[in-house]
């Protein structure tokens, strides 16, 4: 009988871990969306992803933000960042003699009557862990002004990175290391060891790296592997920016090979994904090299300018064309996902929360819209929506000048926000976004337009206004936010 008891209790505890599988979110800057082996990369390489991919399933339609901020708040928050009101990196861009003047966040952090997605893994039962690049606070602000930062917002243990670069790092609160090491690993030890410290519960664990982000620096072998590496002639082939995707590879190894070691492959949701598309130059046109790695490239070299290209994708990071928000997603959930699949369907930054209250089986926070869809369906059965609406809103000057879009099917339009013009262009056979449609088709137009126009009138959508100092002569020098 007390056997038979004793099978009971441990069946009714197995499909209660089940019920409750652990969750790994692991986030790079700036990667761009074909900087990957898995979407057609030739130069750059990233075993450990690679096999990430024959385990899950690849996404080829993934969205960010244009920028870091914007999407951390979305994921955050489960909402765009337009209705989230953190649409650029904190404190954000200004430039003060531009035609229009930008808006700016009205508070320099996320919105303390946001329920976190932290704060709902937590309600969910499980142990929370934040490690690395957070951005949704001021880090400047002193005294009472420097909350919000992840262990405020819902997670059990965090390290908030603080500055310092990538070999001298800096962490909120203070983490004390043993001896020197590169930022990605600190990031990578930290969440091994998380791992292990929660391995008989639940937890959700989001690793937020800096790379792979200017200034560029990564160790030195690595740099060398890839100078003496054959290029690809289409591609720009920047050894030292290589070399901080391997590092980011290193990470997802370490941390898969730490869920297997306790045997929590089959019980785990495992995700890679980056939080804007990649960076073809700096928006200021300084060189992009940077700590160690500064003298790679000698001066006048066009790779001490050039960290990667998105191409066939359209322009980079900091824009609502294609190379600025399509980014790399791949999941790996055993059981549930069939290994070494793709999926067309369209995924946003706001989707994670939504996927992850479905998983965890967790009721939506009260009085907080949602406006991501979860990713369940697509991720266990390939249902999904081909209409899908997802709008990018960035009405700040960056690499271009503001903009808002809206990607349904396989249509986009997007408004600049400064001469009020409109695109419409077909994404699936223009992926360049090159071929303007909107003479030609004036329906289609139409419907893309109203469709646009409503959703930011719905979301409180911020916008430029003429700017009233306007000086043709100074419009493209760059100052610092005046609401910093």
């Amino acid at each position: 009988m007390n056997k038979l008891l004793s099978l009971l209790i441990l069946s009714c505890l197995a499909v209660q871990a089940a019920d409750k599988p652990n969750i790994v979110l692991i986030m790079v800057d700036d990667l761009g969306g074909r900087d990957l082996a898995v979407y057609g990369n030739k130069f750059n390489e990233s075993p450990n992803i690679d096999k990430l991919a024959t385990q899950g399933m690849v996404f080829d339609q993934a969205y960010a933000a244009p920028v870091c901020s914007a999407t951390r708040a979305s994921i955050q928050s489960g909402q765009t960042p337009a209705r989230v009101g953190i649409f650029d990196f904190i404190p954000g861009h200004w430039r003060p003699y531009e035609k229009v003047t930008v808006p700016h966040h009205k508070i320099q952090h996320l919105p303390e009557n946001i329920f976190t997605l932290g704060d709902a893994m937590k309600s969910a039962g499980y142990k929370t862990g934040y490690f690395g690049k957070w951005h949704l606070n001021d880090r400047t602000a002193k005294g009472k002004e420097a909350r919000h930062t992840p262990d405020e917002r819902g997670y059990d243990k965090s390290y908030m990175y603080n500055g310092g670069g990538f070999y001298r790092p800096v962490f909120q609160p203070a983490y004390k290391l043993d001896k020197p090491k590169r930022l990605s690993q600190v990031l990578t030890d930290m969440g091994v060891d998380f791992i292990k410290e929660n391995k008989d519960q639940p937890f959700f664990l989001f690793v937020s790296h800096y790379d792979v982000h200017v200034q560029l620096d990564a160790d030195k072998d690595l740099i060398d592997k890839y100078l003496n590496k054959k290029r690809d002639p289409n591609y720009p082939g920047n050894a030292v920016y290589a070399a901080m995707i391997e590092h980011t590879d290193d990470s997802v190894g370490q941390l898969m090979k730490a869920i297997d070691d306790q045997g929590l492959a089959d019980n785990t949701l495992f995700i890679f994904y980056s939080d804007n598309g990649g960076v073809d130059n700096r928006y200021d046109d300084i060189p992009l090299l940077g700590g160690r790695s500064v003298n790679v490239y000698p001066e006048g070299h066009p790779l001490r300018y050039v960290a990667t290209s998105n191409a066939p994708l359209r322009s980079g990071k900091g824009t609502v064309y294609e190379g600025g928000i399509r980014v790399p997603l791949i999941v790996r959930w055993p059981g549930k996902v069939s290994p070494g699949t793709r999926s067309e369907a369209v995924f946003s930054s706001s989707d994670f929360y939504p996927s992850f209250l479905e998983v965890t089986k967790t009721q939506a926070p009260k009085n907080q819209v949602l406006d991501g869809v979860s990713m369940v369906p697509a991720l266990t059965k390939n249902s999904f929506d081909p209409e899908r609406e997802v709008f990018t809103h960035y009405p700040v000057y960056h690499h271009d000048e503001p903009m808002s879009a809206l990607r349904k099917g396989d249509w986009k339009i997007i408004e600049n926000l400064v001469s009020k013009e409109f695109y419409l262009y077909n994404i699936k056979y223009d992926v360049n976004e090159m071929v303007d449609h909107k003479v030609s088709l004036p329906a289609k137009f139409a419907e893309m337009k109203a469709a646009l126009v409503k959703w930011q009138k719905e979301t409180k959508a911020q916008m430029p206004v003429p700017n009233p100092k306007f000086d043709p002569s100074k419009r493209y020098q760059w100052g610092k936010n005046p609401y910093k």
